[in-house]
């Protein structure tokens, strides 16, 4: 294979390499990928009508098989006794580096298990392209990818990052990012937040702001494209236990404050410090 680093291989077994793509502009796309796509005895790809299109564009001739989250179990012990036949594959992602938030990372810990080598073959990367632009610091930073799809789910992940002492980066779809955006302000309060849409693309954006600012945003302008979120630090450590709790009708007045939806206020508050939901009801009206 083109160029990779000397590393001592059990003979007769085959390399996996996890091979980046261009997110959205073709000339992101390296000369070391290109050169290991032409030579893989196999290309394994999550969207083969994508990667087809993209080795096209390059005039490369490869035989393709899928892998994604729905073929995976089946086709990742396929995919192990070809390596372990001596066969190199390239793994690759819809766009970006694989084993990144997608099923290339099972992938490749199938391989490992079995002593297969694996070999990165770097390129583009959402996470780190909205990142670097965001004006947001970046050292340190955490990486949480996709959050859960249900609310319920959603909102145990944000409760568990919430005091997270790095700047967080998380990857969302379109049709979800209104609501997982106001998930995240009643979740964490109205942080400074970065997001890039459709980057590297021809109508590629990045929006700067506070999460309830995109809110508003995206209310008037229709989401498109990926989205990248980069959010800003929030309180480093958790309110001291031993302080005076907050009182419910307070915490129902900023959650209100904060955009979250009065019933919801009303019912999380009911639920939590176990006041009747009618009783918080009454005495929010008599502001």
């Amino acid at each position: 294979m083109a160029e990779e680093q000397k590393t001592v291989r059990e003979p007769g077994r085959g390399t996996l390499y996890l091979t980046a793509t261009p997110i959205g502009n073709l000339d992101d796309m390296t000369p070391r990928a290109l050169a290991v796509l032409r030579e893989a005895d196999l290309i394994a790809a999550e969207d083969t009508r994508r990667t087809l299109q993209l080795l096209n564009h390059f005039g490369i001739r490869g035989s393709l098989v899928r892998y994604d989250e729905n073929t995976k179990e089946r086709e990742g012990p396929i995919l192990l006794e070809k390596l372990l036949a001596g066969q190199d594959i390239a793994l690759v992602t819809d766009a970006g580096f694989p084993g990144i938030s997608d099923p290339g990372e099972a992938m490749a810990r199938l391989a490992l298990d079995a002593g297969i080598r694996v070999v990165p073959v770097p390129g583009a990367n959402a996470c780190l392209t909205a990142l670097v632009a965001s004006g947001l610091p970046s050292t340190p930073f955490f990486f949480g990818g996709f959050l859960p799809k249900t609310k319920k789910n959603r909102a145990a992940q944000l409760e568990a990052w919430k005091y997270i002492p790095a700047t967080v980066v998380l990857y969302e779809a379109p049709h979800r990012i209104r609501d997982v955006l106001q998930e995240i302000l009643a979740a964490w309060g109205d942080r400074p937040l970065v997001f890039g849409r459709e980057l590297t693309k021809v109508h590629e954006e990045f929006w700067r702001g506070t999460v309830s600012g995109a809110i508003a945003y995206l209310a008037a302008t229709p989401p498109r494209g990926e989205f990248v979120l980069v959010i800003g630090q929030g309180d480093a450590v958790p309110p001291d236990p031993a302080e005076p709790a907050e009182e419910p009708l307070d915490t129902v007045r900023r959650l209100l404050a904060e955009g979250v939806p009065k019933k919801e206020a009303l019912a999380r508050v009911a639920k939590e410090r176990k006041v009747p939901k009618r009783e918080l009801y009454n005495a929010l009206l008599k502001d």
